[in-house]
């Protein structure tokens, strides 16, 4: 398939988007990400106990949500601060999923830890900061599970289309990639949300790719219009970050929704999907002579 980009991104042939494939649907769970659901993953960045998890899963799941997300295992740049629960986090995921039905989505850090966390998982997600730990990606790909492919935060397009290609090459296409925001000099939010990723991934790899927002952000009044945003240039999802109290949250309290908040953010995206099904159903109706389109005479 012909693009601008086609030096640019050639090598990857694994995960090009070409006429013989021009879209794969990648299932998590029983959730199809890449078809014509916009599938929303939302919870916490962190479990921290039963209670927070269950009620915020309850409430992502009543709000329309289709995969819960929450960290086990927390790569945090300091030692001091909260780690994560490891199996005991992992144990409560499978319960959430039990009771409310939602697929699971969590981070795994280490490939000595890969086999752990496939058991209690849906979908197994690679950290921005692992984005390059190809002994991670080989790990991970070898695992059964749908691989949830992060950008690095000072990672080019051509980088994260090298690591889902390491992925699939190792046995394992199943692979969601996630624009989440990228470093740069702008310091009024956490990250830089590249928009422009998306059309272009859309347009050169048949993957999936979904958006997180939250990490884009880093501040939870942006959430919501980056969300609207990501539905706008043609993202298949988003990765939300939910917490029942903020201010209170063990990491990322301050780019987290509240259970109100995200309603109402869900609520906000049905007018723009609405227009989105609208075009995208145009765009499969057969070619009209264009005498007719006009109102003349074949």
């Amino acid at each position: 398939m012909n693009t601008p980009w086609n030096g640019h991104f050639s090598g990857f042939e694994l995960v090009a988007k070409s006429d013989a494939r021009p879209r794969s649907i990648v299932n998590v769970g029983p959730v199809a990400v890449g078809g014509s659901e916009f599938v929303v993953m939302a919870g916490p960045c962190s479990v921290e106990n039963e209670h927070q998890l269950l009620t915020t899963a309850e409430s992502v799941a009543r709000s329309g949500a289709r995969i819960l997300r929450g960290g086990a295992f927390k790569p945090r740049s300091s030692p001091y601060a909260f780690q994560g629960l490891g199996e005991d986090g992992l144990k409560i995921l499978a319960r959430a999923r039990k009771e409310t039905g939602l697929a699971i989505v969590t981070e795994v850090m280490s490939e000595t830890d890969v086999d752990l966390v496939a058991e209690y998982s849906d979908m197994m997600q690679i950290g921005a900061r692992s984005m390059e730990n190809f002994s991670l990606l080989e790990a991970v790909a070898r695992c059964g599970r749908p691989v949830l492919l992060k950008r690095g935060m000072c990672a080019t397009l051509q980088d994260l289309m090298r690591s889902a290609q390491f992925v699939a090459e190792n046995g394992n296409p199943n692979i969601i990639l996630c624009e989440r925001g990228i470093r740069t000099f702008e310091k009024a939010t956490r990250n830089t949300f590249d928009i422009s990723a998306v059309p272009v991934l859309n347009l050169v790899t048949h993957l999936p790719v979904i958006v997180d927002p939250s990490h884009a952000a880093g501040v939870r009044a942006i959430v919501p219009p980056l969300s609207r945003a990501a539905v706008v240039v043609g993202a298949a999802g988003l990765l939300v970050e939910v917490h029942p109290q903020p201010e209170k949250a063990l990491s990322d309290g301050e780019q987290s929704l509240t259970f109100a908040e995200f309603r109402a953010m869900m609520r906000s995206l049905r007018p723009y999907l609405a227009i989105r099904a609208v075009e995208e159903s145009a765009t499969t109706l057969p070619e009209v002579p264009e005498v007719l389109a006009v109102g003349g005479h074949a």
